[in-house]
């Protein structure tokens, strides 16, 4: 029982933070994927030190582990999803990008985070793609530069109809950033379903040198809808095995934010589901 699984609190907006922890650490948890938007850790209120500070302590004191995820849907833009994104024309909109994902270093180093997830955006509709991996690249060099200096790993996703959607994509960016060291790799089960030409153990075992954070939930092949499990078509025994024999650290985090309307009743039948999987591999 080597794996260690966590919830996102994407689930779990309609909750107040020091709620959401504390229901993980009853329903035995292991950590928490924490996203950082308004209703919960806002990385651009007042005070955030002081906020992460207690945060830690609560983490700490539930005996949590975390990992800190970006996706937060309109954290920067009220009115664009995920925007402004590392690949817009605008320098000045990227560089907000990159300064969230900088608090976002500065937060994990803090919080004892294990790694930093984040994404590459949507290709703007008039940038060829080309200068979308040379944006993208671009953005993220003082965003590696910082987490060399703290010590914590940036963790980027493959998502769908995104300029990274898959782990080849993941491998060009490496190749054209030289294969920096603190660049590794967030595999969601769900979107290796989705898209990948691998199956979902396979993937995970194709990415084990890069592997640093895993998202985990039901999927169907070519529709990218995050389900419970049991929902879709993936088969999690092979998934969990593959897992544990390439001897993953991290936290394998449920992701069901569109379900956050029920966060409760999923996380609560999320990890028992994982349990019986993982017990069935042996």
């Amino acid at each position: 029982m080597s794996l260690r699984f966590g919830y996102g609190t994407n689930g779990l907006a309609d909750l107040r933070l020091d709620d959401a922890l504390a229901l993980l650490a009853d329903l035995g948890y292991d950590g928490v994927g924490l996203t950082l938007d308004h209703m919960h850790l806002d990385p651009l209120a007042p005070d955030l030190a002081a906020r992460t500070r207690r945060i830690a302590g609560r983490l700490a004191g539930l005996g949590l582990g975390v990992t800190v995820e970006t996706g937060a849907r309109y954290v920067l833009d009220p009115r664009r999803k995920h925007g402004p994104s590392l690949l817009d024309a605008d320098p000045g909109d990227r560089a907000r990008r990159t300064g969230l994902l900088l608090r976002a270093v500065t937060i994990a180093a803090d919080l004892g985070a294990h790694a930093v997830h984040f994404f590459s955006g949507v290709v703007p509709h008039d940038t060829d793609e080309d200068t979308a991996w040379k944006r993208l690249a671009e953005s993220i060099v003082p965003v590696l530069d910082a987490a060399a200096a703290a010590g914590v790993p940036l963790a980027v996703e493959p998502e769908p109809g995104h300029l990274l959607a898959t782990l080849d994509d993941f491998h060009r960016l490496r190749r054209i950033l030289g294969d920096p060291g603190p660049l590794g790799l967030t595999l969601d089960i769900g979107h290796c379903q989705c898209l990948e030409p691998l199956p979902p153990a396979d993937c995970v075992r194709a990415a084990a040198p890069w592997l640093r954070h895993v998202q985990i939930e039901d999927m169907r092949r070519g529709v990218h809808e995050h389900l419970p499990f049991g929902d879709g078509e993936i088969d999690f025994p092979p998934v969990l095995a593959a897992l544990d024999d390439i001897g993953y650290q991290g936290l394998t985090v449920v992701e069901l934010p569109r379900h956050s309307h029920a966060g409760p009743h999923f996380a609560a039948l999320s990890l028992p589901f994982l349990r019986h999987a993982q017990g069935s591999t042996s």
